[in-house]
């Protein structure tokens, strides 16, 4: 059996690596069912630090084949990846397209591969925010209409493939694969020293040396890199005000900030503001053990993303979701999750920070969200979908 997966953008990698650990681990016990696997890295992270560190920290092999797409807007993005993996498909033949996630590296190569009458399959299926100006809502909806597999992370998204009439023999329950990153990585993320990773990463030191000091104490954690959140200025000048006010006037609040959103604070004149408060540790975006090893310790997690929410579930840390919905419910509070949505509205946020301080709750586990996904989608595999 011959097997193309596809990774994309940054949460593709964290979801890829376990999968490429248990192929290999198949193929070594020598079952008579070899999967040989090709994996295709189409470039749309081009930034080192969001891409090849990625690779290294997580022991994924370099990709077989880089598509090299780079940026461009989501049409470019699909129409030049679409092009590209056409002619992989044309000469490897795969008996299966293995796609993750939602990015629109995910979109493409399901489309692509089907038009190839290659089966597709989709990890992470099922997902839905019912917010249809969200492309990665787009980008699900579209795959899991056309994957021939939909490997779901947890039973609510099953449901959600049911009500959309997909054929049960279509759909399998595996858990979350994010999670058996998070848990082949815990020991060694825990050795990380958390001054460290401040003092390596630190954007104040390099534009002030020295301005930025050691953090001691209960600290926040937050990511924002959403277009709603950091793209028009009487959202993000009001979410800045509030972080640097409410958050970081009460502890540290640890900052690893995105390209975008470095682009647009200083774009509406905030940033110096922000690099001068005393308060606010602003970072570089992190590699995947740094970025684990801070959420394991924090206080409160503040984030747009929906990978962030899912680890909190597991690590316990309470979790403010700067979104209004969510393809995540199993995630929320009210389903025994970490996380509460809180949109970009600031009185709300200000609001659940202090009584997420005060209450302290410790989410559950969710079901098969245990370390093991990657070596049930590997059986799925050389069992009944063997070609």
């Amino acid at each position: 059996m011959k097997i193309v997966s596809v990774v994309g953008a940054r949460p593709n990698f964290m979801k890829i690596a376990p999968l490429v650990a248990s192929i290999k681990k198949h193929n070594s016990n020598n079952t008579g069912k070899p999967i040989e696997h090709i994996l295709v890295h189409t470039g749309q992270h081009y930034d080192v630090r969001l891409s090849e560190s990625f690779f290294q920290d997580l022991n994924i092999p370099q990709p077989d084949i880089n598509l090299e797409i780079g940026s461009g807007s989501h049409a470019e993005q699909v129409g030049l990846t679409m092009i590209a993996f056409e002619k992989v498909l044309r000469e490897h033949k795969p008996d299966w397209v293995i796609v993750l996630g939602d990015v629109n590296a995910t979109l493409a190569c399901s489309v692509t591969a089907k038009k190839e009458n290659i089966r597709c399959c989709h990890v992470e299926a099922g997902l839905r925010s019912g917010d249809m100006t969200m492309p990665e809502e787009i980008n699900r909806l579209v795959t899991d209409r056309l994957s021939d597999l939909l490997l779901t992370p947890d039973r609510i998204s099953g449901d959600n493939l049911r009500k959309e009439g997909v054929p049960e023999e279509k759909i399998r329950f595996v858990g979350n694969i994010m999670i058996d990153t998070l848990e082949a990585n815990r020991e060694r993320a825990a050795n990380i020293n958390i001054q460290d990773i401040v003092q390596k990463n630190s954007i104040k030191n390099e534009e002030k040396p020295g301005s930025q000091n050691q953090v001691s104490g209960p600290y926040a954690l937050m990511t924002m890199h959403r277009p709603s959140n950091v793209d028009h200025k009487e959202v993000l000048e009001p979410l800045v005000n509030l972080l640097l006010e409410e958050v970081a006037g009460r502890m540290p609040l640890i900052w690893p900030i995105h390209p975008r959103a470095i682009k647009q604070i200083k774009t509406y004149n905030l940033w110096e503001k922000a690099l001068t408060h005393p308060n606010l540790v602003l970072l570089h975006p992190l590699g995947y053990h740094d970025m684990l090893r801070l959420n394991m310790d924090a206080e409160i997690m503040l984030t747009d993303s929906g990978g962030l929410q899912e680890e909190c579930c597991v690590l316990g840390t309470p979790c403010l979701t700067l979104r209004w919905n969510t393809e995540r419910p199993v995630t929320l509070r009210e389903h025994g999750g970490a996380s509460v949505l809180v949109g970009n509205n600031v009185d709300r946020i200000r609001d659940e920070f202090r009584k997420t301080l005060a209450n302290g709750a410790v989410p559950s586990t969710p079901e098969l969200w245990d370390g093991h996904t990657a070596d049930r989608i590997v059986e799925l595999f050389a069992g009944e979908f063997y070609a």
